[in-house]
């Protein structure tokens, strides 16, 4: 079954190094890559009447630089011979999360890759808010963030923190488990705790994760009396883990641990990419 990755790109030096890396990810298998660039006209909004007529100057122009950007990055990679993999481009005018929404849901995308930051790249901010939004709000399939400083290499390790809280759904682990068995990867669960016993609803679900990683090197870990994003940083940083792994069941979740604030305020510098998955 071929898979179907989205992945956003404004040409930036970030999103070409997203979309190498997930070329690398998926090398093995096979895959359709559909790249998106959504475009804007200085002056006109795509969440109200105010749009531009397909004529208009601003509109073509900007509709020229787009498709003429995406026919580049894909005879870049089509010049590869990737003989497993096929590229499309779309070229779209709205908003970055209502383009994201309309391709995965007309293609039936199963990932979305893309660059912790644009082409303004501002300095102090590890996960511009384009990638906060959609690893928040687009919640019909996994969305996979690679920082700017990432360069591919095979993961080996993948740090999956939880709480027991809620019941896991089999959907929402599956790409978790593809990644993992893909590059025979081991998933640390890892839970920050303060010292209260697990409830019996944590106890149940805790055998759930271990019926659905039967077959795959795994091993329960915990932290106790730290902050969730400082215990998270600490062990990913301590053990050199490749990629961590949430589940985002409730919005702001992601929020909490990539705003600006907090990732200066801790010292977060996330070298490794995040797999946001959602139930």
């Amino acid at each position: 079954m071929r898979r179907k990755i989205l992945l956003p790109t404004d040409f930036s030096k970030n999103s070409k190094n997203a979309l190498q890396y997930a070329i690398e990810l998926y090398k093995n298998e096979e895959c359709d890559f559909y790249i998106l660039n959504v475009f804007y006209v200085i002056g006109f909004a795509t969440d109200n009447m105010l749009v531009p007529e397909v004529g208009e100057i601003a509109y073509k122009s900007s509709k020229e630089t787009s498709e003429e950007g995406l026919l580049k990055t894909l005879n870049y990679f089509q010049k590869k011979n990737l003989s497993r993999h096929k590229f499309f481009s779309i070229s779209k005018f709205n908003s970055l999360l209502n383009s994201i929404d309309e391709v995965v849901e007309e293609y039936n995308i199963d990932m979305i890759i893309m660059g912790t930051q644009g082409v303004t790249n501002a300095k102090g901010i590890i996960f511009g808010s384009n990638t906060v939004m959609v690893m928040e709000k687009e919640r019909n399939c996994p969305v996979l963030a690679i920082p700017s400083e990432v360069n591919f290499s095979k993961p080996k390790e993948i740090v999956f923190p939880t709480s027991y809280e809620k019941p896991y759904n089999k959907e929402e682990i599956n790409y978790l488990i593809e990644i993992a068995n893909m590059n025979k990867a081991a998933i640390r669960i890892l839970h920050v705790n303060g010292d209260e016993p697990f409830t019996e609803t944590q106890e149940n679900n805790k055998k759930q994760l271990i019926v659905y990683f039967e077959g795959l090197e795994y091993s329960f870990h915990t932290i106790y009396n730290v902050e969730l994003q400082i215990a998270l940083d600490c062990f990913v940083q301590s053990r050199d883990s490749d990629m961590v792994a949430f589940i985002n069941k409730k919005h702001g979740f992601i929020d909490t641990i990539f705003t600006r604030h907090l990732v200066q305020e801790l010292g977060y510098k996330s070298r490794v990419p995040v797999l946001t998955l959602h139930n």
